[in-house]
């Protein structure tokens, strides 16, 4: 049992690199992934191994890796002191913040994002996985699937990560046995699959020995499937933006008034979705005034059009009055715009959000006040309903840090939000604290997970009091 696929179902943080000017044909060659494992399934050893193997680890980094093995009695070079950076990490021996790494084969480029296991950490996954296209899930196969693994395959599925791996690590502690392994990959699937992931591998490892990572394991020859980094490299990732509705932030208004260009007016950003092209006709929103496109710059040139996630300049037939904060998009997907947002959220911040808190809602380049109205609900990510998916514990009053749960807003200004189910980048947004700008929640609008992944409960009114903002 080496995969098993499952019907596709129609992604809220930044990343630290971008590919906006890459061709079509380049973005193809970029995976973003993320790892997230329990504590002690092996998940920095699996990283260090996959660049250890794959000659992606430089000759100093080695060096000091080796240095730092010996000085802690170690005879073989620790592979995971590659990835853990922080010195509380190599102290106690696990990942706490999410690092990023950059490596490439000749077959694919590749951006890491290695995530913490630590159910304390949840809100660090959620920041590394939140721009993922594929998610490499850890369990030690000899405690099998467990809490933080239900947890992890709960926030892969509610962050729409279209492909995860499931790696059924220290399979040399278990005699490689083929049962053992065939035991945690149907477990696993049948929780992922409720949770409506749509795409779930598993493939039996060995971090330690290298069995699987990067080279076919001599020992496992009952397994017929990719190795880990085979996968990494075939697996498919690139969409045709032109399938996408065009969605287009802006994030800035251009006016040189010079005497090369007196009448120049243009609308610079990021195409967050879709194709654009001259010619198109357009709507603003939220104002709902429309347009032609007229010219479309990039780089310096003029092109008849551009695609995601490239930053460009969008020229418009009619002087109309926009700013950074509103959306271009093209007239026949338009989204509609509300004022009432409700969303699955993921709180970060160690002070809770309550009811009636007083917000900043900041969607793509808007950002607007808003009222926390209800809290209807709080995700029990590792723990299952009758029916196999998740359960909700109703009406909480408020998220701790790392909870996940629905959330109602009211805004003072109305947003063109996209279900975060059908766009992961125009369906997220973040809420932030009006007093000193610090990011509290994670918010993906609209309901992501199938309506078979919970049981809906909701009690209470658990409306705020609008305490002088009235919207």
């Amino acid at each position: 049992m080496s995969s098993t696929d499952t019907p596709a179902t129609p992604a809220a943080a930044e990343s630290p690199a971008t590919d906006e000017n890459l061709t079509a044909g380049e973005a193809a060659t970029l995976l973003r992934f993320a790892t997230a494992g329990s504590v002690d399934d092996g998940k920095s050893t699996l990283v260090g191994r996959l660049l250890h193997d794959s000659k992606s680890v430089l000759a100093d980094q080695l060096e000091a890796v080796e240095h730092a093995s010996r000085s802690r009695g170690q005879e073989a070079p620790d592979l995971a002191l590659l990835t853990d950076g922080l010195r509380a990490e190599r102290e106690q021996g696990i990942t706490i913040d999410v690092a990023y790494r950059y490596f490439a084969t000749p077959r694919r480029r590749f951006i890491l994002a290695d995530t913490p296991g630590h159910v304390q950490y949840t809100r660090n996954m959620v920041t590394g996985a939140s721009t993922a296209e594929l998610a490499v899930v850890l369990v030690d196969a000899r405690n099998g699937v467990v809490e933080q693994t239900r947890r992890h395959a709960a926030v892969a599925a509610l962050l729409r990560v279209p492909h995860v791996v499931l790696a059924v690590n220290k399979m040399d502690l278990v005699g490689y046995e083929e049962a053992v392994f065939a035991r945690i990959a149907e477990e696993f699937t049948a929780y992922a699959a409720a949770l409506g992931v749509p795409e779930i591998t598993a493939i039996p490892i060995s971090a330690l020995a290298g069995d699987n990572v990067v080279t076919p394991s001599a020992t496992m020859d009952w397994y017929g499937g990719p190795t880990v980094l085979e996968h990494l490299e075939t697996v498919p990732v690139s969409e045709d933006p032109s399938g996408d509705p065009v969605r287009f932030p802006v994030q800035y208004v251009i006016r040189p008034q010079t005497p090369e260009h007196p009448d120049y007016r243009g609308y610079a950003g990021q195409l967050a979705s879709g194709v654009l092209r001259v010619g198109d006709p357009v709507t603003v929103l939220p104002s709902g005034r429309t347009s032609t496109v007229t010219a479309i710059d990039t780089l310096g040139e003029n092109v008849d059009a551009a695609w995601s996630p490239q930053s460009v300049t969008v020229l418009l037939a009619d002087d109309l009055d926009i700013s950074r904060g509103d959306i271009i998009v093209t007239t026949a997907t338009a989204p509609g715009v509300t004022q009432d947002v409700e969303a699955t959220a993921c709180h970060l911040h160690d002070r809770p959000l309550a009811v009636g808190d007083r917000v900043l809602l900041k969607h793509t380049t808007r950002t607007v006040k808003a009222i926390v109205k209800d809290i209807p609900s709080r995700l029990a990510l590792s723990e299952p309903d009758e029916h196999g998916g998740l359960a909700r514990h109703p009406a909480p009053g408020e998220l701790a840090a790392n909870d996940i749960g629905r959330i109602v807003l009211r805004t003072s200004e109305p947003l063109a939000l996209d279900a975060y189910a059908d766009s992961r980048r125009t369906g997220s947004f973040l809420l932030i604290d009006p007093a000193d700008g610090t990011t509290l929640t994670a918010g993906m609008a609209g309901d992501a997970f199938p309506e078979s992944a919970h049981t809906a409960a909701r009690a209470g009114d658990g409306a705020a009091a609008d305490d002088g903002w009235d919207f």
